[in-house]
């Protein structure tokens, strides 16, 4: 089992910066890999970055392409999102997942690989 817990959200004025914290624990930390995905009222969750077991890698949505940063620090079991120039189109609610069958640089989109999932935390931007 995995246990994980998204902290950071918040509200937010447009082309201000979050970071978003995923805590993670109950098993070896670097055995999975990790995955941010949002969900908009009314939308599908989509996903937004991931990052692999090693922290060697890392992919990310074309939305959020070079104004998010993903992260891990395997010492403290935490997975960071830094998110900067954020936008109004960027609200939702960001959950953290985890995927423990993927070789250690892989990475995965597809939120139905991921196994366990946070409670989410919610994110606003004001235009």
């Amino acid at each position: 089992q995995v246990q994980l817990v998204e902290s950071g959200g918040g509200l937010v004025q447009a082309g201000g910066s979050l970071r978003l914290s995923c805590a993670a624990s109950g098993r070896t930390f670097r055995s999975y890999a990790v995955g941010w995905f949002r969900q908009a009222p009314g939308k599908e969750r989509e996903f937004v970055a991931a990052i692999s077991r090693s922290g060697g890698n890392t992919y990310y949505a074309d939305s959020v392409q070079g104004r998010f940063t993903i992260s891990r620090d395997n010492a403290k079991n935490t997975v960071y999102l830094q998110m900067n120039s954020l936008k109004p189109e960027d609200t939702a609610v960001y959950y953290c997942a985890a995927d423990l069958t993927l070789a250690p640089e892989g990475i995965t989109t597809t939120r139905y690989d991921y196994e366990y999932w946070g409670q989410g935390t919610q994110v606003t931007v004001s235009s």
